[in-house]
């Protein structure tokens, strides 16, 4: 599926948020919640210590205009950050916004899974769906302005 949205073959649902030569961002619309990214790298590694130079820079470039771009146009105040090198696509980074709904889970990092289990299964409804739609909205054109 990576590879599919990376390369273009597949259109993520909201459309890619962001492209670079190095790196391709959507929203994970599996877990509908306003303002979740997943940063992808459009080469086939799985590590963080197998980017180049070049993508390194141009990772932590887009990593930080995507936070700035949630924090301003969205009002996410907090984010987490996860990556995982036990997978079999690309090196991908999720930036998942943390939202007052999610304390009924905790404060803590275990408390993320929850939640976006919550939103991929209670959160699906018409009117959630348009509110991350409209935020997928935002950010492109933030981003690409």
């Amino acid at each position: 599926m990576s590879c599919a949205l990376t390369s273009g073959l597949i259109e993520p649902d909201g459309g890619v948020v962001f492209e670079t030569k190095y790196f391709h961002a959507h929203q994970d619309v599996a877990y509908p919640i306003k303002g979740l990214i997943i940063l992808a790298s459009k080469r086939h590694i799985k590590s963080f210590d197998e980017l180049t130079e070049e993508e390194k820079t141009d990772y932590i470039h887009v990593l930080t205009k995507i936070r700035q771009a949630q924090r301003e146009i969205l009002n996410i105040e907090y984010v987490y950050y996860f990556y995982n090198e036990d997978t079999f696509h690309h090196f991908h980074t999720w930036m998942v916004p943390r939202y007052e709904w999610m304390y009924e889970f905790g404060r803590s990092i275990e408390s993320v899974r929850p939640a976006l289990l919550h939103a991929r299964n209670q959160m699906n409804d018409t009117e959630n769906i348009e509110e991350v739609t409209t935020a997928i909205d935002l950010l492109k054109k933030e981003l690409n302005k």
